[in-house]
């Protein structure tokens, strides 16, 4: 985003936000529909989000219903405005949850998510399915304030892929950390990539 102003006629439409670290995300451990808790460092990265996100007036809060997203909503300061969204909880990993992408690998050679999905979870087509159900509840583009979302690496990465019209597999390129955030908007009617993993709004 830079430093200079932004165009009259760039909009800023979703927030999007990846909850913060949990034991799980740190160790690299897929974490779909485990119900973990934010670790003491992953607290400490959600209350950071309230300075990070001063000055943001949401048309909107929206939250997974997963604990680790919910408590990093809570503590940035949103909490009381937040609407749960099922379809907003992460990619269901089946067999694979819990499990590192080596250890998958090493059983399954060239395993790629986003293209094999998970065998007893989600494959890709389900969960762009779910992304693009968001955006029908979301709506986007109107030019009013944003629509703030706390989510998951996976499907906030699958998100962002069905709102800028790119192939839902576009997202194994948007990474995104624990605590970051994503910025998509409008310019001139197009859907735009604003910025991504980045810190705080500007």
């Amino acid at each position: 985003m830079g430093g200079a102003a932004a165009p009259e006629d760039l909009t800023l439409d979703l927030v999007l936000v990846r909850h913060a670290s949990t034991a799980w995300s740190r160790s690299h451990r897929h974490t779909g529909r485990t119900d973990l808790p934010l670790d003491e460092a992953g607290r400490g990265e959600a209350r950071s989000l309230a300075r990070r996100l001063a000055g943001l007036e949401p048309a909107r809060v929206l939250v997974s219903p997963l604990r680790r997203a919910r408590e990093t909503c809570e503590l940035a300061g949103f909490g009381e405005r937040a609407e749960v969204l099922d379809d907003l909880a992460e990619w269901d990993y089946g067999e694979y949850e819990g499990r590192r992408a080596s250890e998958v690998r090493a059983e399954r050679d060239g395993w790629d998510l986003f293209r094999d999905g998970c065998p007893g979870g989600e494959a890709l087509a389900d969960v762009a399915v779910r992304a693009e159900r968001v955006l029908a509840v979301i709506g986007h583009g109107s030019g009013g304030p944003p629509v703030l979302v706390f989510s998951h690496g996976h499907l906030l990465r699958v998100l962002a892929a069905c709102f800028l019209g790119w192939p839902p597999a576009t997202g194994r390129q948007l990474l995104l950390d624990a605590g970051a955030l994503g910025l998509l908007g409008t310019e001139r009617g197009v859907r735009v990539l604003r910025s991504w993993n980045v810190d705080r709004l500007a």
